[in-house]
């Protein structure tokens, strides 16, 4: 095994921090690592620098914060460090001058199992819409976003109990042990990859927008719990109640209630709140009103009465 391989580490979130730690941790050549630009944020607009630079920084790799993939000055740093392969996990799109710079290629770790889920929101959308399984794919990079041959896959059974929170976790700890897995494969000289088959990509996995979050009464109760749980507890599903905007994190299907329209609901303003759909009803058990904390369901009936 060639711990000597030069490896360049492109990653932002707290999703990338495990990736890169475990291959630190494994005595792997990190020798750079690029992420976003520090973010002005609270009310003194401190820059705060990304989960993967205080990862790197914490390990003395270089770190490079470019604004523009494209520039030449860029293009010339990043060239600099020789690099054998590149590992991209939750960063944004490359250009080609950047994916096709290393002689070993660059590979990406997605949280999906490719080629279905392609886009910025996988893990969301696989619970969004009622999957059963998900897990995480690292492949080659190309033109076309998420669509190079496979490496490795790995695959995850996703609970009733799960939500966004949740699956987030298990596939971000999961795809560290894959790209881990995947390095060791890269440099034994072997790499055997599989072309997605596009009958695969059934669904896509767009980016997450306020809108996303509207809770339609009109569906089954089942598809909208699973709208609840793709969002829990961030950015969180949302309706409106008592004319405020009105985040719900957790529920549970319940039966219809009689003579009730969609977006109707009833209540003892004591230890429940029932919403009917279009298909059945909904409990709600967590939720927060705008102006106040996140609740469960018997505390905010105790001080707001409906």
């Amino acid at each position: 095994m060639n711990k000597d391989l030069r490896i360049i580490y492109m990653g932002t979130p707290d999703f990338a921090v495990p990736s890169l730690e475990i291959l630190v941790e494994n005595g792997w050549n990190v020798v750079a690592v690029i992420t976003a630009p520090d973010k002005p944020k609270g009310r003194g607009q401190k820059l705060i620098p990304s989960p993967v630079k205080e990862a790197a920084t914490k390990h003395n790799i270089p770190v490079l914060q470019p604004t523009n993939l494209k520039s030449p000055a860029f293009l010339e740093e990043l060239a600099g460090y020789k690099a054998d392969i590149q590992v991209v996990v939750a960063f944004r799109m490359l250009p080609e001058a950047v994916w096709d710079m290393p002689p070993r290629g660059t590979f990406n770790l997605h949280a999906s199992l490719l080629p279905n889920y392609r886009g910025a929101a996988p893990i969301n959308w696989a619970i969004i819409n009622g999957e059963e399984e998900t897990g995480v794919t690292t492949f080659f990079l190309k033109h076309e976003i998420d669509t190079g041959s496979i490496i490795f896959q790995e695959k995850e059974t996703i609970l009733p109990e799960d939500n966004i929170g949740t699956l987030y976790e298990k596939l971000m700890k999961n795809g560290a042990m894959l790209v881990l897995k995947t390095i060791e494969e890269i440099d034994s000289g072997e790499v055997n990859t599989t072309v997605q088959d596009e009958k695969k990509a059934l669904h896509h996995a767009p980016k997450i927008f306020k809108e996303t979050g509207e809770i339609d009464w009109s569906k089954s109760a089942k598809s909208i719990h699973n709208l609840i749980r793709g969002l829990s507890p961030y950015p969180a599903a949302w309706t409106t109640l008592q004319d405020k905007l009105c985040k719900i994190y957790t529920s549970e299907p319940i039966s219809s209630l009689s003579g009730k329209a969609p977006g109707a609901y009833e209540t003892d303003n004591k230890n429940f709140l029932h919403f009917q759909t279009g298909d059945g009803a909904l409990s709600i058990t967590e939720l927060q009103l705008q102006g106040k904390k996140r609740m469960k369901i018997d505390e905010f009936l105790r001080g707001n009465k409906l």
